[in-house]
């Protein structure tokens, strides 16, 4: 975890496991991520319950744009209602000091980039059992948000729109967890309207390249190819070009898994290949449609989910002695002796 302490004034450390560093009413324990819209930090409350969070502080630069800051916070609150095993919860949406920020469930663990990542420079493929066991929890929690109803009992009609692998978390205990759906909407949706969508593609489905009205549909393609990639640990969808890549979405000409792994049954082809129809009326039509299928080849497999614990596990056996340090520091850690609180104008580090 990043521990150093602040080079310009009116910057505030991240903090560390054992050097807890104010944040409204959380401690920041340290920084899990940077990425290009926000920094993601291990939290925990200032009083009460010893839980870790999750608090994803949104970059200076979307702050400035007051239509994004809207969209975040009705996304944000819209994901609260998301009470799924499959789906990090939402516990949060807010602004200290001129930030806005995100709290969530903290998941000991991995996105799936990273495992699919780790599983290359390893030379060896997420097994068969769990890549479709993976994608049927994926598939899950999509359906989950796509039916769910307000209180006064109408559909919400949620999307996701930016199913990714770098969306879904996996645990150390083996759960499979849809992360950042709030965010992720309101960012698609802001993308969309200034024309920027860079890096998203490889994960859209034809409809969505076109720009044709979405609907569960397209959050199904989007899991479909997540699970093309995890069974021959290729990119499905390659171009050198953004334009050449868009290409390649739209056509949708999609090769069996069975092409690049021996071990997918034809059983298991025609499931990723439903999943992935150009079509989008050839296509499952719903999350749950897709899940059922894989749940139904999982019972053959006779798997047990504690192998994708152990899996994970042994993949990232340094990774995970580490988090288990870092949470028995995290929660045991007091701020006595702290001088950096938050005062007016100060800034986490960008």
């Amino acid at each position: 975890m990043v521990s150093e302490r602040p080079s310009q004034e009116g910057k505030l450390s991240p903090g560390a496991p054992n050097d807890p560093v104010p944040f409204g009413k959380y401690y920041l324990l340290g920084l899990i991520a940077r990425g290009g819209m926000a920094e993601v930090y291990r939290a925990k409350p200032q009083v009460g319950m010893r839980r870790l969070y999750a608090v994803k502080v949104m970059r200076p630069q979307l702050a400035r744009e007051a239509r994004f800051i809207d969209m975040f916070h009705r996304e944000g609150k819209l994901a609260m209602v998301l009470k799924n095993r499959c789906i990090v919860e939402t516990v949060e949406v807010g602004q200290h000091d001129g930030r806005h920020f995100i709290t969530m469930e903290y998941i000991g663990g991995r996105d799936l980039t990273q495992v699919l990542r780790r599983c290359q420079e390893t030379q060896q493929r997420i097994p068969v059992p769990h890549a479709v066991y993976i994608a049927a929890r994926i598939a899950e929690g999509l359906h989950f948000a796509h039916t769910l109803a307000g209180a006064d009992g109408r559909p919400l009609n949620i999307v996701n729109r930016d199913v990714s692998p770098s969306n879904v978390r996996m645990s150390y205990d083996g759960d499979v967890k849809l992360l950042d759906f709030g965010i992720a909407q309101a960012l698609m949706k802001f993308t969309s309207e200034i024309g920027i969508l860079k890096g998203k593609f490889s994960y859209m489905s034809p409809e969505q390249i076109r720009g044709m009205p979405l609907d569960a549909r397209t959050d199904v393609f989007s899991a479909g190819i997540i699970l093309h990639e995890m069974l021959t640990t290729e990119k499905l969808f390659r171009g050198d070009t953004e334009f050449a890549l868009m290409e390649k979405v739209r056509k949708a000409e999609v090769p069996p898994p069975s092409n690049f792994n021996r071990r997918v049954t034809p059983e298991l082809d025609a499931i990723s290949l439903k999943a992935l129809a150009r079509d989008v009326a050839d296509r499952y039509q719903t999350a749950a449609q897709l899940a059922a299928d894989l749940d139904a080849l999982i019972e053959g497999y006779r798997f047990d989910p504690k192998e994708l614990r152990q899996f994970m596990r042994q993949l990232f056996r340094k990774e995970y002695a580490k988090e288990q340090e870092d949470t028995t520091l995290s929660l045991e850690a007091e701020p006595g002796g702290l001088s950096m609180s938050m005062t007016p104008g100060t800034r986490l580090q960008t």
